[in-house]
Formats: C-alpha cells, structure tokens, sequence
C-alpha cells in the first residue's frame, strides 16, 4: 500500500472512530496500535500525532471500551484487538445504543399524537426522501399507490414493497421499463401495474406515493442550474396526512383519476 493510500486508510479509520466516541486522542492511539501490533507509549507516540503523556490517558480509554488490552511491565505495552473483532464490538455497541434510545424515544412519544395535518411537511435529499417512502410503505394497511422515476426505485424500497405485499397489503405501481417491471414481478409478484400520467424522462417529477388513501408524499428532482437532475441532494418532497389535508385531496384525485383511466 503507497503511503498516500495508508496515510487516506489512517484518516478515514480517525474519521470514523471519533465518530463512534472515540476521543481524538484514543482513536489515533487505537490505528496506531493496529498498525504496530502492538507497543510502548513512545512506540505509539512516534507513529500517531499523540503526545506520549497523553497516549496513557488515551490507552485508558480503549482499555475501558474493551479495544486494548494492557502488559504490567516496566514500561507498560499496549495490544489492540483484532480489526474483525473491533467492528464486532461497535456493531454490537451501536444496535445497544440504538435499541436503548428507541425505546426512551417510545416512552416520550406522545399518545395524542396527531393523525390530521392541515399543512405539509417538507423533506429535503436523495436519501432522505427514501427513508420517509420505506417508513410510509411500511405503515401501509390497506393499500400503497407509487409513481416513481425509475432511477428512485431503490432495492430498500422494493424490499419494502414486497414485504407490505407478503401482509396482505394491495400494492399499484406505475408502469415502468420491461426490465424494471421484471425485477418487480420477482420482488412483487401480487402487485397491480397501471399506466404512468406522463413521461417521467420529460418532467421534473421523482415520486407520487399515496398510502391508504390517508398519507401522500410528492418529490421533485431540482439541480442547481434549474434544471433537474439525480444527484443525491437535488430531490425534495412534501407530504401531508388526514382525510381533509390539502395535499392528500389533491393526490388522491389524481390517482383516482389515473386509475379510473386504465380501468377504461
């Protein structure tokens, strides 16, 4: 490996350990450790930008998360975990964390939380838009009806679409490419396909999704010049929810409309 790339691999590994809690200190003593094997405080103080003062502190840190473990000798020498078994441990230290906050979240929620919305949410990127598609899929009930440029259809939305299918769910999707239409014949074989209102190669459009007849979501895809594009942070959407939203009236119109067409 040319010492651009290591000195790329050691940044990132930094990047990422600080991310996951790590102080700054403790993370380039921790790269520095899994690159030596193992060593002295000077040993890590000469390959990482650590004081050798500050490596003790720091190896005190990783010995306490479980990462190093410590030789009592004269002078004392560090051994780090093995790489495969450091992901295990965040891996397992993140789902904790995650299943602790999730279930603090659920005891805050409140239990009067609205269902009717007057207004419209708004929701910005790529990603983002994705995430609020697979939650809203995955809340279905009774029926899901999606729109989508080609190029959103995402595996994780599929997945989502086939999984609400398996319950039971009605899925109606706009028709699309015969090869894309063919992978969701394999992913979702019960749903229904009906003809797309326009062109999506010729507007601006991302997505049309409407759950239940109670929740919809509208995307556009906007680039920077005005024109539009697929880049990740150039997608926003609005949604609503409630029987009487503005935005759910409209949507549910138009695809009553669409729908009503292809049964013609």
């Amino acid at each position: 490996m040319s010492d651009d790339l290591s000195d790329q691999a050691r940044s990132t590994a930094v990047k990422q350990l600080k991310a996951l809690g790590l102080s700054t200190y403790a993370a380039r003593t921790f790269v520095a450790l899994i690159s030596l094997g193992e060593g002295t405080a000077q040993d890590v103080s000469e390959v990482a930008d650590v004081p050798r003062t500050r490596v003790y502190d720091a190896a005190d840190e990783l010995r306490d998360r479980g990462l190093v473990d410590v030789k009592q000798s004269s002078p004392r020498r560090y051994w780090a975990i093995s790489t495969e078994t450091a992901g295990r441990h965040f891996e397992q230290e993140y789902d904790h964390r995650v299943t602790v906050l999730t279930n603090a979240l659920d005891r805050l929620a409140s239990a009067n939380r609205s269902t009717e919305q007057q207004g419209v949410w708004t929701v910005t990127g790529r990603d983002t838009v994705t995430g609020r598609v697979v939650d809203f899929i995955s809340s279905a009930d009774d029926e899901v009806v999606y729109m989508t440029a080609e190029e959103l259809l995402t595996d994780e939305i599929a997945e989502s679409l086939s999984t609400a299918s398996d319950r039971g769910v009605t899925i109606r999707l706009a028709e699309m490419s015969q090869s894309v239409e063919a992978q969701l014949e394999r992913d979702v074989p019960d749903a229904q396909l009906f003809e797309s209102a326009w062109e999506w190669s010729d507007t601006p459009a991302g997505r049309l999704l409407m759950i239940d007849q109670q929740k919809t979501l509208v995307s556009v895809l906007v680039g920077a010049n005005g024109g539009y594009s697929l880049e990740p942070s150039d997608e926003t959407a609005i949604w609503g929810t409630g029987q009487s939203n503005s935005l759910v009236v409209v949507l549910k119109a138009l695809f009553a409309w669409q729908l009503a067409n292809n049964r013609e």
